[in-house]
């Protein structure tokens, strides 16, 4: 199937609820090129040197989402046009975004990831350490920051039951800040990559991230 044929796929599978962003990390800019032409808009990258330069070669109009671990020192490169960050896993980044969001005259969408796999490598907040950050009231005062919802990466494995607990469990943890810390515009529970993306629909989520079902195993 080409990519054009694997993106109409995902759309007429995904309830109109679900953001379908496509991940583009390491693939070039042709292959994004072909998915653009299909009426794919939101793409996906994890590295800010790449980002930049897909983002002065592409057409304007695409929002380009942020999706993996940002270091405080590349935030710089991605404020002035990123749509949303996914990765807003630390009380230090957060400040970071913001101060350069304010840098550009901009307010940056962007997600807390939240830890709920079983590997210690993932990235993301603790869920204790998240409520306590967030009872002390400081992220009020980020005003280049809009937070827009939670981001989670479940474990690696092919037992979907553990991921569907892990997915459960950041429906939930979503559904409570929603309640207690945030509003209506918190509103995007990004969980779900090519894997594991039927199961996150089924737990609520409202954006995956498909990468390689569309473009392709990586190298």
């Amino acid at each position: 199937m080409s990519i054009a044929s694997k993106i109409a796929e995902l759309k007429a599978a995904l309830p109109s609820s679900v953001e379908l962003v496509a991940v583009s990390k390491t693939y070039p800019p042709s292959a994004i090129m072909e998915a653009y032409e299909a009426g794919q808009r939101t793409f996906g990258e994890n590295r800010p040197q790449e980002l930049v330069a897909k983002y002065r070669e592409l057409p304007g109009d695409i929002r380009w989402h942020l999706i993996g671990g940002l270091q405080t020192n590349k935030v710089k490169y991605v404020a002035p046009f990123v749509t949303m960050i996914h990765s807003g896993e630390s009380a230090k980044l957060l400040e970071v975004i913001h101060k350069e969001a304010l840098k550009n005259g901009r307010v940056i969408d962007v997600l807390l990831e939240i830890h709920i796999a079983r590997e210690e490598s993932k990235h993301g907040w603790q869920e204790d350490e998240l409520l306590d950050y967030l009872a002390a009231g400081v992220y009020r005062e980020l005003t280049g920051v809009r937070f827009r919802g939670v981001m989670g990466v479940a474990t690696f494995t092919d037992d979907m039951e553990c991921v569907r607990a892990e997915f459960t469990r950041l429906s939930a943890l979503f559904a409570r800040l929603r309640t207690e810390f945030f509003d209506d515009r918190f509103d995007t529970l990004s969980m779900g990559m090519t894997a594991d993306y039927p199961v996150a629909i089924e737990c609520g989520s409202t954006m995956v991230r498909i990468g390689s079902y569309i473009f392709g195993a990586r190298g």
